[in-house]
């Protein structure tokens, strides 16, 4: 009896456990499924993917039968046309740069919004960046340290272009009865091209418009928000962080401090970068320095390294043309000198004379490249955080990069390089991720609505449309992993240079006209310096 009582209940528990475990089955299932199958993320990625993919690897494609990127060619090939068609302005050029910066021969009156200074630091803002500190750190992990050499000169040589492309800027800039101007390729396009009886002007300004919009909500934006956030989750702990799979919450805060700062105009703009961009420079710059004064007995031999590795390789995959194509790579992608956002920031500046502006701007690659890239590399090369091997003198390298201690590359093998010296240097460099994409948001908003205004129109309600929708990118920027996206974007700011530089070409007889009449009325004396924002009485 005992036996059909247990039978008995051993039925009625499974009859009872069957619709339980039949509903844990299918909620299983559904996980299974719910996991496998793609998000909007990935459903997003696949569509850019499948409609955009060609012109991506378009822009980015190597020349024929070596792993150099065309486009970085077309940069340095249209840099060194400019050194010497302007005869090494950069050189000869540099100390009036200095002296405009700091106001020499400001004149208040003058039309414009911004001072050089602002200008200077906006421009910088929208450079300086997430490659500063990652970009450099994959250079010289494949290039080696002699990549540093070339990257050095990369950037000296892009200084002439960004001076053509920023004189012709502020020459045929819009200024209207309110103050305010709109300047860049675009204007210079349309009405340059005009003045010299070139057709097809106005059709590249559209479709440089198109690039730039582009660039700015992805590259410029959300690219940018998407960094900051997985920076502020490293330091925060991780996978146990709280802002782990919460993107959204860096995206609004983010978002509303840029809405708060752009709906002010490129006057709110200059007045935040001009205090943001010389702080987060100054911090990090002075962070590499005490980096490299803990090792200061290893200087020598870094520098060594970098020159050394210029020229011969020192063993690293692709020898001296692996570190060349390396630095040239760099220096292009971090300075952007030729793609043409700068000429929209210092498009803006207080002057009567496009040439000033177009000095001003010739620092732009010297402290972004020159100063800032190299500082990383250094720190990098410095630290040790490169593995050597020490029977033969050269670098451990494995699977085409330089082996690193924990197999570390990127940020966080920057990250490891300061942190020899300084163990709490993650949070500093999280600060200073978060504030170069912060910066970089902001300037390319500004790069971004000037190309809005130019398709559709000057006007408040035009422009605060354009500013919502920026912020809005920026929320989907933090929260999403749109890596088709990204890379859309960032062959769009690249085929910027594309319309830009031929551009450049065909107006730099104009801007060379500009610059003989200038520095000639200024060795006469016909131009005078300001004391005060007061020219002194003749």
């Amino acid at each position: 009896m005992s036996f059909f009582r247990r039978a008995a209940r051993t039925t009625l528990l499974a009859a009872a456990l069957a619709p339980i475990c039949a509903a844990a089955a299918r909620a299983q299932e559904a996980a299974d499924a719910a996991e496998a199958a793609p998000g909007i993320d990935q459903m997003v990625n696949d569509v850019f993917t499948s409609s955009t993919g060609w012109f991506v690897s378009l822009i980015f494609s190597n020349v024929p039968g070596t792993n150099f990127p065309w486009i970085v060619g077309w940069l340095v090939v249209a840099a060194v046309v400019f050194t010497v068609y302007f005869r090494g302005i950069q050189l000869w050029g540099f100390g009036h740069a200095i002296r405009l910066v700091k106001g020499d021969y400001s004149n208040p009156k003058d039309s414009g919004e911004v001072s050089h200074f602002q200008a200077l630091a906006t421009a910088l803002s929208g450079t300086v960046g997430l490659g500063n500190i990652a970009g450099v750190a994959v250079a010289v992990g494949i290039g080696g340290p002699g990549a540093t050499f070339w990257m050095i000169l990369a950037g000296v040589l892009g200084m002439a272009t960004k001076f053509t492309e920023c004189t012709l800027g502020v020459k045929y800039r819009n200024e209207y009865p309110d103050g305010t101007v709109s300047g860049g390729p675009m204007y210079y396009m349309r009405k340059g091209f005009a003045e010299r009886g070139i057709s097809g002007g106005s059709i590249m300004a559209i479709v440089f418009c198109i690039f730039t919009l582009g660039g700015s909500i992805g590259g410029g934006n959300m690219f940018q928000a998407n960094q900051a956030h997985a920076q502020l989750v490293n330091v925060t702990g991780g996978a146990d962080s709280f802002l782990d799979g919460r993107g959204w919450i860096t995206g609004l805060i983010l978002a509303a401090v840029v809405f708060l700062v752009i709906v002010g105009g490129i006057k709110s703009i200059a007045q935040v970068t001009e205090k943001v961009v010389p702080f987060m420079g100054v911090l990090y710059v002075a962070t590499a320095l005490i980096i490299i004064l803990i090792n200061y007995q290893q200087i020598g031999w870094a520098i060594g390294q970098i020159f050394a590795g210029a020229f011969t390789g020192l063993g690293v995959a692709g020898g001296i043309v692996g570190a060349l194509i390396q630095g040239f790579r760099r220096a292009a992608f971090s300075n952007e000198a030729g793609v043409g956002s700068a000429a929209i920031a210092h498009s803006a500046v207080r002057t009567k004379e496009p040439t000033t502006e177009g000095v001003v701007a010739l620092l732009e690659p010297f402290i972004d490249t020159v100063v800032i890239c190299t500082m990383t590399a250094l720190v990098i090369v410095i630290s040790g955080a490169l593995q050597v091997d020490p029977e033969t003198g050269l670098y451990v390298v494995q699977d085409g990069k330089i082996a690193t201690e924990g197999g570390v590359t990127g940020v966080e093998l920057t990250s490891a390089a300061f942190a020899t010296g300084l163990t709490w240097f993650p949070y500093i460099l999280a600060v200073a991720v978060v504030l170069f994409a912060f910066s970089t948001m902001i300037s390319w908003s500004y790069y971004g609505l000037k190309a809005w205004t130019y398709l559709v129109g000057e006007g408040k309600v035009r422009e605060l449309v354009y500013k919502v929708a920026f912020c809005v990118f920026t929320v989907i920027g933090a929260a999403a992993q749109l890596g088709a996206v990204i890379d859309f974007s960032d062959a769009m700011i690249f085929a910027m240079a594309v319309v830009n530089i031929i551009a450049l070409y065909l107006l730099m007889p104009i801007v060379k006209a500009e610059v003989t009449s200038y520095f000639e009325r200024l060795r006469s004396g016909e131009i005078k310096r300001f004391k005060g924002g007061v020219q002194p009485a003749e």
